[in-house]
């Protein structure tokens, strides 16, 4: 069985900290999950097998009808096991039979699959990367993107037109539930200010997003919606037309 897992660099905030909570899961993965058998491995189907039982296999005659059935297992470089059953002497019961000394052969079978050194020392507990802090993983209106020119999620920059000074917007969006925004004058503030104001109305939507999440988990429930859309006043701070963006 494979396990696979992504770790994006947006969420955990840079190539580093995903490459480690990408091997701490690795190895959480490794310890939980016992080493297979050699047996339950050779029983593994293969995507070149035609004929739906691992290591039993089929010979056909020049026009394509079956002539044998053959079941073969590897059981050592030195030891292999094989056995064939014609259908012309068989008919019907050959390939039954293959398939039951399939099973005789795994039986035969016995220990651990080889694995990796790296995971060897893995279950021994001797992990090879650093131990050191990890960054929580971030939710996805915590991740910055690409568009964002605030260096902050969920905080925008908009102007309605060409010749308007523009607003900073901090806007929280719950799928499904609507959006929070307020937007803050370039005009009213100035633009650094208005943009400072910007960041900590969205860390303050955030915060509310979070408790809101917590409360109705606590009871229960599904998260409520959240609060209606707030706007600053005046034309200048309208954010109205801005579309949902976690940034």
């Amino acid at each position: 069985m494979r396990h696979h897992r992504l770790f994006g660099k947006a969420s955990y905030g840079g190539a580093e900290q995903a490459l480690l909570h990408a091997q701490d899961w690795r190895d959480h993965i490794v310890r939980s999950v016992p080493p297979q058998t050699r047996s339950e491995r050779a029983e593994k189907q293969r995507t070149n097998n035609s004929t739906g039982v691992t290591g039993v296999f089929h010979h056909l005659a020049p026009n394509g009808r079956v002539r044998a059935w053959m079941a073969k297992t590897y059981i050592a470089p030195d030891e292999i096991l094989r056995t064939d059953f014609s259908v012309a002497d068989l008919g019907d019961d050959a390939q039954a039979l293959a398939i039951r000394e399939r099973a005789r052969q795994l039986e035969r079978m016995t220990g651990l699959a080889r694995i990796h050194p790296a995971e060897e020392a893995i279950r021994m507990g001797l992990s090879a990367h650093p131990a050191g802090p990890r960054e929580p993983k971030r939710s996805k209106s915590e991740i910055t993107r690409r568009n964002n020119t605030s260096g902050v999620s969920g905080v925008h920059f908009k102007t309605p037109n060409p010749s308007h000074p523009g607003y900073w917007l901090a806007i929280t969006y719950t799928a499904g539930k609507g959006s929070v925004s307020k937007a803050f004058s370039v005009k009213t503030h100035g633009a650094e200010a208005a943009r400072n104001l910007a960041i900590a109305e969205r860390a303050s939507q955030l915060a509310d997003k979070l408790r809101a999440e917590d409360d109705a988990l606590a009871a229960g429930r599904e998260p409520a919606s959240p609060a209606p859309r707030r706007q600053s006043r005046g034309r200048a701070a309208t954010a109205s037309g801005a579309k949902r963006n976690n940034g």
